[in-house]
């Protein structure tokens, strides 16, 4: 236990120093944790000799990861997106798994390995895809929705494809495949029916007394996302799978929210064993003689994938930038694609040839694909004139959620969060015609129920304020937090002929200098306000109390 615990506070003091230097550089923390694990592991200096306890922390953090993503995901919205998620993500798979078997086949393997190949190819990582969402801020965009739903399917697709994979071990005919995928229909079914009772007559009266304890919904939180997940694997599932419906299925109680904030530190420090135990698992002997293979399969997965999921989405109605954001998504393999073809090995249906190649690929398009995600916007802005082909003359799936002003907007408000919203429904109140603005079609939504004009937009797009009445508008709000976004719209604005002032939100001092010196024609501070405001009114109940003891005092005293 000893040397376990030494070699855990190795590999954090390690992923911190590889950390801030990897922040210094401005490289993404994914794959500074990737590299530890690499320097770490056997092929370099070999520091991680005892596996099961950096294993079991990584499964653990995927687990709480895929429970938070379940949160998420209530039940409505899976009805509005299960359309495009499910249609994107069998569209996908079906792509991969065809051109990759004919590329595995051009490259000249035998027909099972090309299979194992493409199949592998098909698979993106949900938990380094959810990650970066979530650094990004976009989990709770269109786009970011969308990718969750089909990766999510893909997920479910991963279960079905080893369970089907392993029946040709037993030598199975057509026959026995299809009783084991109907058997895999049958758990589903019989998992589904099992969640849907447990969620609507015992999880509501057993959060609403856990919930009476912080801490106690913590753990319960957790224990729930485990036990689901440990439940899905014992069922033949993945325990990916199984963490997921475990959040899902609280995703419609009022305390899911409180779960999430909770859970998201813990998630992120189990989430970094999860890249340690990534990296420390290569090695480096099975790229030998693969490189040519690794890159050609590489760039299919990195231009193929999103290409077809672009290709799929416009087809489907969505603006060519939600395709191209939630296309990047797929531009990696998973280290379910890794697992996929290890199972194969012990199988004996292919050698570690493949698995070395496998490996390589993922490596490639994991460490370009996280670039691509995180400057997607910007990846888009240069691509932008080429994406037209991938966009309806009317992309109809995002203009249902435009709202229809009856008269023409004073001000126009970015971003309906807690201090927008109420900042909405306060101007709506006094009489001033306001259009509001948000990326979350959640928001619009609610807002729209309201009697609120709105739109759906997301700030960052470039393009949006032309689709806007700027030229009828006095004032423009932003009031979201993000200063870049805030700068990048204040010139978007001024581009698209916006001649009225521009009021943005910032939290502090440095970035309101920023932005004033950006064009901002006045500054919110949120924080600031609030605080004043409080004081404010403290200092006025003290003086109101001053002034009742001091009229008090002779009626009392002798």
């Amino acid at each position: 236990m000893t040397a376990a615990f030494q070699e855990i506070a190795l590999l954090l003091a390690a992923a911190a120093g590889i950390g801030a230097l990897g922040l210094w550089l401005r490289q993404p923390l994914i794959l500074a944790y990737i590299v530890v694990g690499i320097l770490a592991g056997p092929m370099v200096l070999g520091w991680v000799t005892m596996r099961d306890p950096l294993d079991l922390l990584a499964q653990i953090g995927v687990a709480v990861l895929l429970f938070t993503v379940g949160l998420k995901l209530d039940l409505h919205l899976v009805r509005r997106l299960g359309a495009v998620a499910l249609a994107t993500g069998l569209g996908q798979l079906a792509f991969t798994i065809l051109f990759g078997y004919l590329l595995g086949l051009a490259l000249g393997m035998d027909w099972l390995k090309a299979l194992y190949v493409a199949i592998a190819l098909t698979f993106s990582s949900t938990i380094i895809i959810i990650k970066l969402l979530s650094d990004k801020k976009e989990l709770d965009s269109l786009h970011g929705r969308i990718a969750i739903g089909f990766l999510i399917v893909q997920d479910i697709a991963v279960v079905i494809a080893m369970m089907a994979m392993s029946s040709l071990n037993m030598g199975a005919d057509a026959g026995g495949l299809a009783a084991t995928l109907g058997m895999i229909a049958l758990k589903l079914a019989i998992a589904g029916l099992l969640l849907g009772v447990a969620m609507r007559y015992v999880l509501p009266r057993l959060l609403d007394r856990v919930a009476r304890s912080q801490e106690l919904m913590l753990l319960f939180a957790i224990a729930w996302g485990v036990a689901l997940a440990s439940l899905g694997e014992v069922l033949g599932f993945s325990k990916e799978v199984g963490a997921f419906l475990a959040g899902f299925s609280l995703a419609s109680s009022p305390y899911r929210e409180a779960m999430s904030s909770r859970l998201n530190p813990v998630r992120d420090f189990l989430l970094l064993f999860f890249f340690l135990d990534l990296g420390a698992r290569l090695e480096f002997q099975a790229f030998e003689g693969q490189i040519g293979a690794a890159l050609a399969l590489s760039a299919f997965v990195l231009i193929g994938n999103p290409l077809i999921v672009m290709s799929i989405m416009g087809y489907m109605g969505y603006r060519k930038r939600t395709g191209f954001l939630a296309g990047l998504t797929v531009a990696q393999i998973s280290e379910f694609s890794i697992v996929f073809v290890a199972m194969g090995v012990t199988l004996g249906h292919v050698g570690g040839d493949a698995l070395g190649l496998v490996t390589l690929v993922g490596l490639v398009t994991i460490s370009v694909c996280t670039y691509m995600v995180l400057g997607g916007q910007a990846l888009y802005e240069k691509l932008k004139p080429w994406l037209g082909l991938f966009e309806r003359k009317v992309p109809f799936r995002e203009r249902v959620a435009v709202g229809k002003t009856e008269t023409v907007p004073e001000i126009i408000l970015f971003g309906l969060g807690r201090y927008g919203g109420r900042m909405m429904r306060r101007l709506h109140d006094q009489g001033i015609a306001t259009l509001g603005v948000d990326f979350d079609p959640e928001a619009v939504r609610r807002a729209r129920q309201h009697g609120l004009a709105v739109r759906f937009g997301d700030a960052e797009d470039a393009e949006l304020p032309a689709t806007l009445p700027l030229h009828d508008a006095r004032w423009v709000v932003s009031t979201l937090p993000e200063p870049d976004i805030n700068r990048a719209l204040i010139a978007a604005l001024r581009e698209h002929g916006h001649r009225g002032q521009v009021a943005v939100a910032a939290h502090n001092e440095d970035d309101a200098r920023m932005l004033k010196k950006s064009g901002a024609d006045l500054v919110f501070h949120p924080y600031f306000d609030a605080a004043d405001y409080a004081a404010e009114t403290l200092a006025a109940e003290l003086l109101q109390g001053v002034g009742w003891a001091k009229r008090s005092v002779p009626n009392i005293l002798p």
